[in-house]
């Protein structure tokens, strides 16, 4: 019990030298949670690896913490113990070769993702002692009980990521499977100089192929996507057995139609050809304009007009499509917006879906000076969903400086919406672009 109040007056009194956030908060809860209960060490650090990329943890953050559970033994990961380690940071600077900076930017990326808790000691100093069964009596620096509480969430958490992983291989496949069928039905018909709208058709393949994800996707995503390349390849498909079929009376050329009797002469050298027979095969052209396809001939004939039903369908569809799209998806939003996705974690522990994230921005709405009446009509006219992103990315502009009005910008990117020229995810892929670069 005095561990415990030692603990909540950590938090709540800080030392001075570390700014209590409600990432801290959260991470101190777990340590707390974590005390009362017994994992393996190597069953932890193997949870947390499995999904450490997908809670944002980087390469650095993984060094730092194989570095810090070398110092804990077997005996602090049973119940009622807490894996506490008072390396100091010469130490910890030698083994992971990081500076100073770096060191406490990754400890702190791992406490607010909620990884490890900071166990401070009265005067903000690292230090710790064993009884002679090597347990830990008193220890004051990096606590790893965090981990133990989370390692359940963890494999749950990876099984659902492979669930995922399987989802989007299946469905890429099927999208390849589609473009594939598309592009070969356009080049054919180009090359056979079959009439129809391949350059619209053209137009809006290339444009699908530009937003197939690069790096990151979910599911949803790519649902999305193969829900449009099959019905613009359904559309594709039609177009071309309707070209096949309307050019069909173009084989039919006089030089075929002479050919007729000289092949019925051959087959019946003895039969004589009566005037019917003779009227019927030397008058293809009469027949060909009785014919009730009249929009088959229009294809076929030279001078013919543009079928403009078929383009403005086609125009009016892609039109429907656009206005329905939004590729965005949710770990897209949060690697690239980190510092709105700290927010997101401290305030609701793990994101699983876009309604955590939801209320998350109608928390941090007013934080940044956002009106209720903005935000509503972000929402009533963007969606839930898109008004979500637009916010996060908001947030994320204005702490990082390039923002001074956050209401003006977020009422701004609305009317864009109104218009058609708001384009969410080239903001989104270009900050990922600016981070990995």
């Amino acid at each position: 019990m005095p561990q415990l109040e030692r603990s909540v007056s950590t938090v709540r009194q800080p030392s001075g030298w570390r700014k209590p956030t409600p990432g801290l908060g959260i991470a101190e809860q777990l340590a707390q949670a974590g005390e009362q209960v017994a994992v393996p060490k190597t069953r932890a650090f193997v949870a947390v690896k499995r999904v450490g990329a997908y809670i944002g943890l980087k390469a650095g953050d993984l060094m730092l913490l194989d570095t810090l559970g070398a110092f804990t033994q077997a005996q602090d990961w049973e119940e009622g113990q807490r894996p506490i380690v008072w390396a100091s940071n010469a130490y910890l600077m030698e083994q992971t070769g990081f500076s100073l900076s770096a060191l406490k930017r990754h400890a702190r990326r791992l406490a607010e993702i909620g990884v490890i808790s900071f166990q401070d000691s009265p005067n903000g100093k690292r230090w710790g002692r064993r009884d002679a069964e090597g347990r830990i009596v008193e220890a004051y620096g990096f606590d790893l009980s965090p981990l133990a509480a989370r390692v359940e969430e963890f494999e749950e958490l990876h099984v659902e990521l492979l669930a995922e992983r399987e989802i989007c291989q299946r469905l890429k496949r099927q999208i390849t499977v589609a473009r594939r069928m598309i592009r070969a039905r356009i080049e054919a018909a180009v090359s056979s100089a079959l009439r129809g709208p391949w350059t619209q058709f053209t137009g809006f393949f290339e444009e699908l192929l530009d937003r197939l994800p690069r790096r990151h996707e979910a599911s949803e995503q790519l649902a999305r996507l193969l829900g449009w390349f099959k019905e613009l390849q359904a559309r594709v498909e039609a177009a071309y057995l309707k070209a096949t079929e309307a050019s069909v009376p173009v084989e039919n050329t006089p030089e075929t139609t002479a050919q007729v009797p000289e092949k019925t002469q051959e087959m019946n050298p003895r039969e004589v050809i009566t005037d019917p027979h003779i009227l019927i095969t030397n008058q293809l052209d009469p027949v060909i304009s009785n014919s009730s396809e009249d929009e088959e001939v229009a294809a076929v004939v030279h001078n013919a007009q543009p079928e403009d039903q078929v383009d403005r369908e086609l125009e009016e569809w892609v039109a429907e499509v656009r206005k329905k799209r939004v590729s965005l998806d949710l770990p897209t939003v949060l690697q690239a917006c980190p510092e709105f996705a700290s927010w997101a974690r401290n305030l609701e522990g793990f994101v699983k879906d876009w309604g955590d994230l939801h209320r998350v921005a109608g928390q941090l709405r007013p934080m940044i000076g956002v009106s209720e009446h903005a935000w509503n009509v972000a929402q009533d006219r963007l969606g839930k969903q898109v008004a979500t992103a637009a916010f996060a990315l908001v947030f994320e502009k204005h702490n990082a400086g390039e923002v001074a009005s956050p209401g003006g910008y977020l009422r701004g990117m609305v009317e864009k919406a109104g218009a058609g020229e708001l384009h969410l995810e080239r903001s989104f892929y270009g900050r990922l672009s600016g981070q990995a670069a």
